[in-house]
């Protein structure tokens, strides 16, 4: 078997990426490589983690929110300001069905 990475190859192809692009090139090189992950394909299997990490980490946030608008609910009724917390009190629900739908995509990942 040759080990010798250093050659020349001509490509004239068109290729798909799982990020959903395609892209068409031909061109002639040498260099010295390895045939291994394309750089789309790392920077996709590196967006997909972030994008793993954020649907957590936005749950989270929400949920401390959530605490302090229901802290809010109570003061605002006790300052007779009814309205403002049933607005609020809309609000946490409206964050609760986000974070609900943030922890759907997240099974899909």
């Amino acid at each position: 078997m040759n080990n010798d990475f250093n050659h020349d190859h001509d490509h004239g192809h068109i290729h798909d990426h799982e990020c959903g692009h395609t892209h068409n090139h031909t061109h002639e090189h040498t260099h010295e490589h390895t045939h291994g992950e394309p750089l789309e394909e790392i920077a996709c299997s590196k967006d997909e983690k972030t994008l793993d990490i954020l649907l957590a980490h936005w749950v989270d946030h929400n949920k401390s929110h959530e605490e302090s608008f229901i802290e809010w609910v109570e003061k605002s009724k006790a300052m007779n300001k009814m309205e403002t917390s049933k607005f609020i009190e809309k609000a946490v629900e409206y964050m609760k069905k986000a974070d609900e739908m943030l922890i759907e995509a997240k099974k899909h990942m």
